[in-house]
């Protein structure tokens, strides 16, 4: 199985390769003919802006490019103008490069704006917002297939099949390990919203994976929503002993309260979400700017000499598929620790007083 998935990354990177090598062969020879004889002029390869370009959001799926051939999924472009109103139409109507103007519109640095300088909404389906609806579509209907299995009685008075083996291990680990060491006796009340927000998180970073695909876990406005959303679940699960410590912390002088009341405040209300929010944005969009960098390496030293540029691919694929393993224990990792601190942080919210009056000693939650 090890060599298996291993071949699978392979294809893969090689998918990747050939698709940035025949996007940067017509970058350079828009004609296709590659001849300096005939006087074209060939276009500095630019690194930085070719990754930027393929980590962010777009409006449609570029797969590969063969000559003139442009192996491309454009999505409808959806725009409201106080001057046109409604305007619905495809991505493709910009041109492949995004370069042509259509209906009084064009595209600016990605963004697509209207010629005549007046404001336009913009309510595209863009590229992570498609994957985005597909992963949780996926998701539905993985989990609610996994749910009929268990109500048959597949996996509770037989051994589990199929995808069940997979889920079980990592919904009782999440169980175990996350849920009720850091929420006691609740539990069980905030258990289905942790393991949506791990499998959303998983899911979604895995199909960033896939060659051609949208970087979600990438985004920021992903991750923002999630750390808002943490961030009501975590206020909604508060008590009046949470934030009496908040505003005016025990066992300080008065003055220190002074100073604590904001740091405290921040801590909950920006520091908490900002931790959950930047952390996942900035691992996730790490590992593709790595992958895309190793790549863009063969054509920085194909500038120089083709035989560097050929000498060199080996290595850098080599390194891609190293990343590429990485990465896949990456997206674990950072969907754990998103769950586990959205656990800690909730525990925290309901924290008992250092002398329980009601006794319930297994709800106090440690803080971190």
């Amino acid at each position: 199985m090890a060599l298996k998935s291993l071949k699978y990354l392979l294809v893969a990177v090689l998918s990747i390769f050939l698709a940035f090598s025949a996007q940067l062969s017509f970058a350079q020879d828009p004609h296709g003919s590659g001849s300096a004889e005939q006087g074209e002029a060939v276009e500095k390869y630019e690194p930085a802006k070719n990754i930027i370009d393929h980590v962010k959001d777009g409006h449609e799926f570029h797969i590969f490019s063969i000559g003139d051939f442009h192996a491309t999924i454009h999505l409808p472009v959806i725009l409201y103008s106080p001057e046109k109103g409604v305007s619905v139409f495809s991505s493709g109507r910009f041109g492949h490069h995004g370069t042509d103007e259509y209906n009084g519109y064009k595209m600016e640095e990605g963004n697509i704006v209207a010629t005549d300088g007046s404001k336009v909404y913009d309510f595209s389906m863009t590229r992570n917002v498609v994957q985005m609806i597909i992963a949780l579509t996926l998701l539905v209907i993985l989990m609610t297939g996994i749910a009929k299995k268990y109500k048959s009685g597949i996996g509770v008075t037989s051994a589990p099949k199929g995808w069940q083996n997979a889920v079980e291990p990592i919904i009782t680990f999440l169980r175990d390990d996350v849920a009720k060491p850091n929420l006691g006796k609740k539990w069980q009340k905030y258990f289905p919203y942790l393991l949506t927000v791990f499998f959303f998180i998983l899911i979604n970073a895995f199909f960033g994976m896939i060659p051609a695909s949208a970087n979600v876990a990438g985004n920021t406005a992903f991750t923002m929503v999630l750390g808002i959303i943490s961030l009501i679940v975590i206020l909604a699960s508060t008590n009046s002993h949470f934030w009496a410590h908040i505003f005016w912390p025990p066992g300080v002088p008065v003055f220190v309260k002074v100073i604590l009341i904001p740091v405290e405040l921040a801590g909950v209300l920006i520091i908490k979400p900002g931790a959950l929010i930047i952390r996942l944005f900035a691992n996730m969009i790490a590992g593709h700017i790595i992958i895309l960098s190793f790549i863009s390496l063969i054509f920085i030293f194909g500038t120089m000499s083709k035989i560097a540029g050929w000498s060199f691919s080996p290595i850098s694929v080599l390194f891609t598929v190293f990343i590429y393993l990485i990465e896949i224990l990456v997206i674990f990792i950072q969907a754990y620790i998103f769950t586990n601190l959205t656990a800690v942080f909730i525990g925290q919210s309901f924290e008992g007083g250092h002398d329980d009056v009601d006794g319930h000693a297994d709800d106090v939650i440690p803080t971190i």
